[in-house]
């Protein structure tokens, strides 16, 4: 061994390999801190998120009738997207504004199971139009009284 060499290790060789691991793990801390105080929208875990209602019934190729209060519009993404609006509106109205918006659907049926008025459920092999971007739309009507119906509408992917 020459004398230059003596008292040196071998540093040169060993640091890129001990840099390794700390470099990976300070990329982890950082990674977590942007993700824990990145802002959030709510839906990032499935939350549901307010929206407009003509967004969730377009979603469904469906507008708001004329004299329905809508309301309550949501929407939920994760793997698959679902809209849900709740709509108030006279009862006498409902079987028109579903032969409206969904010309070619099967008559909605009435009573049964979790069917307390009227459902309906579309697909496109049954009735949904092609604008729709949902795969499946379901309508829900509860009658609330003589004059007004509750109509759940929900709209989502598979």
């Amino acid at each position: 061994m020459r004398s230059a060499d003596r008292g040196r290790t071998r540093w040169g060789i060993i640091l890129p390999f001990l840099a390794l691991p700390v470099v990976v793990l300070g990329v982890l801390i950082v990674g977590l801190f942007f993700l824990a105080y990145s802002p959030d929208d709510g839906t990032r875990a499935g939350a549901a998120a307010t929206v407009p209602c003509t967004e969730a019934l377009a979603f469904g190729a469906a507008e708001a009738p004329r004299h329905a209060r809508v309301r309550d519009c949501t929407v939920q993404r994760g793997i698959d997207t679902s809209y849900s609006a709740v709509l108030r509106m006279p009862r006498e109205d409902v079987r028109g504004w579903l032969r409206e918006t969904y010309p070619d659907a099967p008559e909605p049926r009435t009573g049964g199971g979790a069917c307390t008025a009227l459902c309906l459920d579309l697909t496109h092999e049954n009735g949904l139009p092609g604008t729709a971007e949902a795969h499946v739309v379901q309508v829900r009507v509860e009658h609330e009284n003589a004059e007004t119906a509750l109509v759940r509408f929900s709209a989502f992917t598979m």
